[in-house]
């Protein structure tokens, strides 16, 4: 199955030398999941001339806000509803997850309640999984056809699922330890409260559930189904 990858923006420099851009680290982290990938670089218009042209389609993160004034959103909308008219799937990760929520008739906003940044506790069903997460922005509600099946204290709507056609979360399941403190030391000082960055540096050798995130992953790109 070949996922096209949205990118909608770019991992620092000085963590694309360590680690990769995001195209890199989805396909390490969905390395096992029997899927092969093309990257487009939409955050800079280039963009996949159909929807069919992928088996489904993966949209990144980003340093934008969903709701920001940026020459790639509103095609980036317009593509996203064209998928989920034509039944293509799709998974969407932190500003992906925002944007197909957006796109679908759901609201972002920058939460009041600040930052969310490392290592993060989710309630998902009868389970409780931890991944890194990196975001001030937030789906403050969820489109009519979403249903919420993962939050915390801090993120209501931390993962939704819209039927067969989309799977959305708010956390990076494929941030590692070793990104994560490149963002600490490359993209939060100065704009993450300090605290909460030295939270984040204390928690990165604690073990996270990036591999349960991956296999749910893969398994709705091949069944459209989590479970």
């Amino acid at each position: 199955m070949h996922i096209g990858i949205l990118q909608t923006g770019h991992a620092a420099e000085e963590i694309q030398s360590t680690s990769g851009d995001f195209d890199v680290l989805f396909a390490k982290l969905l390395q096992n999941e029997g899927l092969s990938f093309t990257a487009y670089d939409v955050e800079n218009m280039v963009f996949p001339s159909k929807v069919g042209e992928c088996d489904g389609w993966l949209v990144t993160g980003s340093r934008h806000g969903a709701y920001e004034d940026h020459p790639f959103i509103p095609p980036l909308e317009i593509f996203i509803r064209d998928a989920y008219s034509a039944d293509v799937p799709m998974v969407g990760i932190c500003f992906g997850h925002q944007i197909i929520a957006q796109a679908l008739g759901g609201v972002v906003e920058k939460f009041e309640g600040g930052w969310a940044v490392g290592r993060q506790s989710y309630t998902m069903g009868d389970q409780t999984l931890a991944l890194n997460a990196w975001h001030q922005d937030q789906v403050v509600s969820a489109p009519k056809d979403a249903t919420c099946i993962a939050s915390n204290a801090f993120c209501e709507n931390a993962a939704l699922v819209y039927g067969r056609k989309a799977f959305t979360v708010q956390p990076h399941p494929e941030f590692d330890s070793t990104v994560v403190q490149g963002l600490i030391d490359h993209r939060g000082k100065g704009i993450v409260p300090e605290d909460q960055l030295q939270e984040a540096a204390e928690n990165l050798d604690k073990t996270n559930d990036n591999a349960a995130l991956a296999q749910m992953i893969g398994r709705f790109f091949r069944e459209r189904a989590l479970q």
